[in-house]
């Protein structure tokens, strides 16, 4: 066996995380600002979003196992899971940390949401952009990868969506749900003063 292979596990596990991450928030902001509803079908939107954010957990589990199995450095559990306790780049690392954390966070939260108070679960939800932007820098400050063209491409064109895709957001005027068709609005009842 390559004594390099949990190098490259963790790596590799890392930027497709990333990746994912990033999918998923710009999916998430999809729906959200309803710009892809016009297509039929949107239960399959939602189950895309879900989809990738699962796979993202993934990811940064193998991504966290690769470290720790891995020689070089010598990653231990409490350097993986405690920030700030890593004795390599220690701040860069916990970046990871607490973005890993906000990931299982959002994703506990998604897999209970039909269980959870509507506004606890957005809240929770939210956190969705806190973790994009830690683990951002965490690529940015603890990534090897991170002076490698195609990754600072993919992060320059994650932010660049994520930034538009929230402003969009923010600046855009809630619809109403449309009423089925058919559907009759009831007159309003009149009512009298009473003295």
């Amino acid at each position: 066996m390559n004594q390099h292979l949990w190098w490259y596990v963790a790596r590799s596990s890392g930027l497709v995380g990333y990746a994912l991450v990033t999918a998923s928030v710009v999916w998430g902001l999809l729906v959200s600002t309803r710009s892809l509803s016009k297509r039929p079908g949107r239960g399959w939107l939602l189950d895309l979003h879900r989809h990738l954010g699962g796979l993202s957990v993934v990811f940064t589990a193998v991504h966290v196992a690769g470290l720790v199995a891995d020689s070089y450095v010598h990653f231990g559990p409490s350097d993986v899971l405690v920030p700030l306790a890593a004795r390599w780049h220690p701040v860069a690392v916990a970046w990871g940390v607490v973005a890993m954390y906000l990931l299982v966070a959002v994703e506990v939260t998604a897999l209970l949401q039909r269980r959870l108070p509507r506004r606890f679960w957005r809240g929770v939800h939210m956190a969705s952009f806190p973790l994009y932007v830690l683990a951002t820098v965490h690529l940015a400050t603890a990534g090897t990868d991170r002076t490698v063209a195609a990754v600072q491409w993919l992060v320059l064109a994650g932010a660049t969506v994520v930034v538009f895709l929230t402003a969009f957001r923010l600046l855009t005027p809630r619809r109403k749900p449309a009423r089925p068709r058919g559907h009759q609005a009831l007159p309003r009842a009149e009512v009298t003063p009473t003295r």
